[in-house]
């Protein structure tokens, strides 16, 4: 246990107390002091029954723990619980909960004991009832996310990071849901008409990877290399969506296992995608959780697929999982890592020139943000995730390169091998590096770690020294920078070959699509590879004329990012084609986050001339994507186009007024903020007023925050 203790002089003071006041009095006092070592928690055992209609959970945990000396009291997180029964040793006891933690008195004797504690929880975070409210049948889940120090808000456990423990769970349910949850499956029985579901784990874990999901799914099965079962979940209704959304999963489990130099650390491997999940994915031992907007089909994997994601939450079942920061001062070696090693994964799969062109679209976003002055050192715990993720990505890729592969990889092995199951420091890290290569790292970590600047010509000249098509590029770049105009299209065809790195292509649209004559963009675009045409389809502002057809064949690319954009561009500049465009893009639906079919409703409900007929179920359409039955990116677009083409109103606007008390926080911003640009519209206004008087207080928090209402 690595609760700080109490005050020396603080503590005598509660000891001579003892013996003239009540145990209440102690427990209230001590209730300011914390555990240490004295007290260690080796195991959590849990039996967990939600009850989906009052969205609560009740549970029975059972404690085991070694008391190596004498402490006045030990306490347990628990965040605004219920206790019916409190048992010490098998005894009932008395105990203090004050609704963030439950204290007991410590037994007398040292050696093992174990705490049983019966409760019930209604969580307003970490454990999220998804479906219940709504009138579809099929999309109930039930899932959690405790990083940070949530789990106590669902399960008496420990905010502390540094107290790992084993966990052991059970649920019991009366649907017919997949349950998922940490460690191996040892059973599914019938029990009492319900179903048990006993999951086992053999080796600890810090609270906060502690998880479990609940819903309707199917598997698919695979075995690493090495044995390791490996699950992937899915939707009933996304089988043809399984293969893509999880390609490459074997070969990044079998790549990284071989890479990082130690064996994965758990049974079994498994990955569960969730429905309004509050972040792309969830590193939690062994089961990670992911957002279903990375549930994919073929055409959308060149657009967004779930591969970094993927290796990324892999790559941290050894950095953060096995080995655990010890405070957020050293979050680097848990998302800077994840971050380096999913990038090596995607080197395997994709090339050199994926990798190398990636991390110097990271430089150029952290060079910017240094210029700036708005660096952020990698040893600060309030540093921002393109510093912790990107800058700390840098930092190891700089690293290997300073002390060599082998010498890199050694320090790697004796640093998770060293501090298995345990909390680490950044200065543990690098004093593996330092034994495994005889280097002194301090300026390596006055550089890159404690610096807030970011070492843009160290990074930028390491590029160039590794990729050839970063190097030529730089020379093309340079001679069309001078050049007053155009880019003569002489140099455009004495680099662009079927052999060019499609990379470099793609960036040289990026910088050079309106200094390129349009004939010439026309004729190297024509046929070339998805990448480049997706660029200018990006980029362009205006298409003119010239570039009409180019554009038009763009609406059959296998890439839903270019047909929205190459769509929207069309449909604006050449008006009597508006028709033609909407027509050739009628059935097409796009990336999970329906990009081209919102888009194409919002453009055929505003075309005067088309179809319509259906108009109003065009409307329908579009309004309906507002509801929770889809996923906050479906929603987010219906919202924004709805306010664009002023038709943001009833059961819409409803849904709106809902998501800003919406869980995640992310959806929960853009939710307030445009509904705070409805109010300033006299007539959306009265939309919001109208839509206020269907909702419950809960529902309408943030907007009496606003406004007055009835």
């Amino acid at each position: 246990m690595n609760y700080r203790s109490l005050d020396n002089r603080f503590y005598e003071y509660i000891c001579f107390m003892k013996s003239m006041v009540s145990l209440l009095f102690v427990l209230t006092c001590c209730w300011l002091g914390a555990q240490n070592k004295d007290v260690d928690f080796t195991r959590i055992s849990a039996i967990l029954e939600p009850d989906f209609q009052e969205k609560s959970i009740r549970g029975e945990v059972t404690f085991s723990y070694i008391l190596n000396a004498g402490v006045d009291s030990i306490f347990i997180d628990a965040k605004n619980m219920q206790f019916t029964e409190f048992r010490l040793d098998g005894r009932k006891r008395p105990f203090r909960n004050d609704g963030k933690k439950v204290g007991f008195e410590a037994p007398r004797i040292t050696g093992e004991h174990e705490v049983s504690l019966s409760y019930r929880a209604r969580p307003k975070q970490a454990l999220y009832f998804i479906g219940f409210d709504d009138n579809l049948q099929g999309n109930e889940q039930l899932w959690t996310q405790g990083q940070g120090k949530y789990t106590s808000h669902w399960l008496p456990s420990f905010d502390d990071m540094t107290e790992k423990t084993e966990v052991d769970l059970q649920f019991i349910v009366d649907t017919d849901f997949e349950v998922i949850a940490n460690g191996k499956l040892l059973r599914n029985t019938i029990k009492n008409g319900k179903k048990l579901w006993q999951f086992d784990m053999l080796n600890p874990i810090s609270s906060y990877l502690i998880a479990f999901a609940m819903g309707h799914y199917e598997k698919q099965h695979l075995v690493s290399q090495r044995g390791i079962p490996l699950e992937n979940y899915y939707y009933p209704t996304d089988a043809q969506r399984v293969e893509p959304t999880y390609r490459y999963t074997k070969e990044i489990f079998d790549f990284l296992e071989t890479e990082i130099g130690v064996a994965y650390p758990w049974q079994n491997y498994k990955q569960v995608p969730v429905h309004e999940f509050l972040y792309a994915g969830m590193e939690n031992a062994g089961t990670t959780l992911f957002s279903d907007g990375y549930v994919i089909d073929e055409t959308a994997f060149v657009d967004r697929n779930y591969v970094n994601v993927n290796a990324h939450e892999m790559a941290h079942q050894w950095f953060g999982d096995l080995v655990t920061e010890e405070s957020g001062e050293h979050h680097w070696l848990q998302e800077g890592f994840a971050t380096y090693y999913a990038y090596l994964a995607e080197q395997e799969i994709f090339g050199d020139d994926h990798f190398y062109w990636n991390y110097l679209e990271t430089a150029k976003v952290l060079k910017e943000q240094s210029d700036r002055g708005e660096g952020q050192r990698l040893l600060d715990p309030k540093a921002d995730s393109t510093t912790f993720y990107e800058k700390g990505a840098w930092a190891l890729l700089l690293l290997r390169e300073k002390l060599g592969e082998t010498a890199f990889k050694e320090g790697i092995v004796n640093y998770l091998n060293i501090y298995k199951f345990q909390n680490v420091t950044v200065d543990n890290f690098l004093a593996e590096m330092e034994k495994a290569s005889g280097n002194d790292l301090k300026s390596f970590k006055s550089t890159w770690l404690d610096s807030p600047v970011f070492p843009w010509e160290e990074a930028f000249n390491y590029l160039k020294k590794k990729s050839e098509s970063i190097r030529k590029y730089e020379d093309i770049k340079a001679v069309g920078l001078e050049m007053e105009t155009y880019f003569k299209d002489s140099l455009v065809t004495s680099f662009w070959t079927d052999d060019t790195s499609v990379q470099m292509k793609r960036q040289f649209i990026f910088d050079f699509k309106d200094r390129i004559s349009d004939a010439k963009l026309l004729d190297i675009l024509k046929h070339e590879r998805i990448l480049p045409r997706q660029a200018l389809a990006m980029s362009r502002d205006k298409i003119f004329t010239t570039l009409k057809p180019l554009f038009e064949s763009m609406l059959q690319d296998k890439s839903y990012v270019t047909i929205e954009m190459a769509l929207y561009k069309l449909w604006s500049e050449f008006e009597n084609d508006r028709v033609a465009y909407l027509n050739a893009t009628k059935n097409v639906i796009g990336l999970p986050n329906k990009n081209v079919r919102t888009l194409w409703l919002g453009l055929a409900i505003i075309t005067p001339t088309y179809n319509l007929v259906k108009k109003k179920e065009y409307i329908k359409e579009l309004q309906g994507y507002t509801s929770s039955a889809f996923n906050p990116e479906v929603r987010q677009n219906a919202f924004q186009y709805l306010s664009e083409i002023k038709l943001l109103n009833g059961t819409a606007m409803e849904h709106l007024i809902k998501v800003t008390v919406h869980h995640s926080w992310q959806f929960r911003i853009f939710a307030r903020r445009l509904l705070d640009a409805q109010l300033t519209d006299e007539e959306q206004r009265k939309e919001v007023e109208a839509a206020a008087n269907n909702l419950s207080n809960e529902e309408l928090k943030y907007l009496k925050t606003k406004i007055q209402l009835p």
